[in-house]
């Protein structure tokens, strides 16, 4: 399952540093994130509301 994701940066990854960046891959139960510096590391597994919520206070900066 985890092999089948689709990755890609997102929209909301916005650095002076092109190489600094978070990818998401969504399913319908998921959205997974992960360090584009450090693709097999660790992963993030949130819902799709938790990502919701995370996006709004992230973005009140």
């Amino acid at each position: 399952m985890m092999q089948d994701l689709v990755w890609f940066k997102s929209s909301y990854s916005d650095s002076s540093n092109p190489s600094d960046c978070v990818e998401i891959a969504t399913t319908p139960a998921a959205i997974h994130v992960r360090d584009s510096k450090h693709t097999a590391g660790p992963r993030l597994q949130l819902s799709p509301e938790a990502w919701t919520d995370f996006v709004s206070y992230a973005s009140e900066s």
